[in-house]
């Protein structure tokens, strides 16, 4: 079986047996997968390729584009203003970013930014990739253009704007990027390997991820006007993209953050010890409760599956039937298959991050076999 370095405590050594077979299977290429226990470790192990040719070994240290993945690092960003007071999730987004309030968007609310029902699910064309690495550029569309359905009627996923939206009100607020407050208020504190927006020093740990099969969805028959349509086409974003400098640079607070399943892990701890970890408060309690309230639900009228939002996180729902809801877990994954799970009343952290993209867009049938053994330990 495939080599799996790190340690797996206990019973969650069978983690470890799932990850060597789908290295063996070819399933996976390389992957990394930590599960935290009251903030502490009780598995980080990794196996498997840094890159396709099989020569480079994925290391302690390595890490990865975790695609939307990163939307969990945005809500808890998004979270900390809220406990602060700086930010009031039932304001308008307009409340702390003005020029919002065009084209009908005035009722556009923070929660519903944070629960994927604003209606700016995508930008209006016209929009070509360039627009989405300059947070300026693209605040200013989205500003501009109208609400794609009623805000708060229905769920449209924020696929890769929902960074810019976040990071737009992050940084009218505080005056700092998304990235450079996640720096400074999380992962520094936190001493945690992730990266919203990439520095060029960490080039050499990222592994390259492998583009998955398209998207399960037949573009032709779609109404061109649709939500789905124009999430997934304003601009087309291809996996090949996450291995170039111009992606890895800039801060797409919904796609492009880049760490391992200990770094995620460790972030994640904070939610699922009550908003502290290691002497380091980012939320209070009251506030780590709100994520359970239920913002908006039913199936995605861009992912076409049943989906629950809560406060900046999603909640299980039956299109994840292995992420187990006990009404305090929320999760949220990347495409191609990376997950996080955050279960708050048994104070546990699950995560597995790979450089393979299976196809799908939400989950993946490692994370599915990961999480079955899971939930019976």
């Amino acid at each position: 079986m495939a080599e799996i370095r790190g340690f797996a405590n206990g019973p969650y050594e069978r983690l470890a047996e799932v990850l060597s077979a789908t290295l063996d299977d070819g399933s996976d290429l390389g992957a990394s997968v930590a599960v935290t226990v009251d903030g502490e470790f009780v598995a980080d192990f990794w196996g498997g390729w840094a890159d396709a040719d099989r020569t480079t070994p994925w290391q302690q240290d390595t890490i990865v584009n975790t695609w939307s993945t990163t939307k969990t690092m945005t809500g808890l960003v998004a979270l900390m203003l809220v406990d602060r007071g700086l930010v009031d999730p039932d304001a308008p987004v307009a409340t702390y970013w003005p020029e919002f309030a065009q084209n009908g968007k005035e009722g556009v609310l923070v929660r519903h930014v944070l629960s994927h029902s604003s209606g700016v699910c995508g930008w209006e064309q016209p929009v070509v990739q360039e627009d989405v690495y300059d947070q300026d550029k693209s605040a200013q569309i989205l500003a501009a253009q109208a609400p794609w359905f009623e805000p708060g009627s229905v769920v449209g996923y924020q696929a890769i704007v929902h960074g810019h939206l976040v990071g737009e009100i992050v940084r009218r607020v505080t005056g700092r990027s998304l990235g450079t407050f996640f720096a400074e208020e999380v992962a520094g504190p936190l001493g945690a390997d992730f990266h919203i927006g990439l520095a060029p020093e960490h080039d050499t740990r990222v592994t390259p991820v492998l583009p998955p099969p398209p998207l399960p969805f037949d573009f032709a028959t779609l109404d061109p006007a649709s939500p789905m349509y124009k999430t997934f086409t304003g601009p087309p974003v291809g996996a090949d993209f996450a291995n170039t400098p111009q992606w890895r640079r800039a801060e797409i607070g919904g796609a492009n953050g880049h760490g391992n399943a200990r770094s995620v892990a460790r972030v994640q701890s904070v939610v699922a010890n009550g908003g502290e970890l290691d002497g380091v408060r980012l939320l209070s309690p009251e506030t780590v409760d709100r994520i359970f309230t239920v913002q908006a639900e039913g199936v995605d009228v861009v992912l076409a599956v049943p989906v629950r939002h809560g406060l900046g996180y999603g909640l299980p729902s039956e299109a994840v039937p292995y992420v187990h809801d006990n009404g305090r877990v929320c999760f949220w994954g990347g495409w191609g298959g990376s997950m996080v799970v955050v279960d708050a009343a048994r104070r546990t952290v699950f995560s597995y991050m790979m450089n393979r993209m299976a196809p799908g867009v939400v989950g993946g049938p490692t994370a599915e076999k990961l999480l079955t053994v899971f939930n019976t330990i």
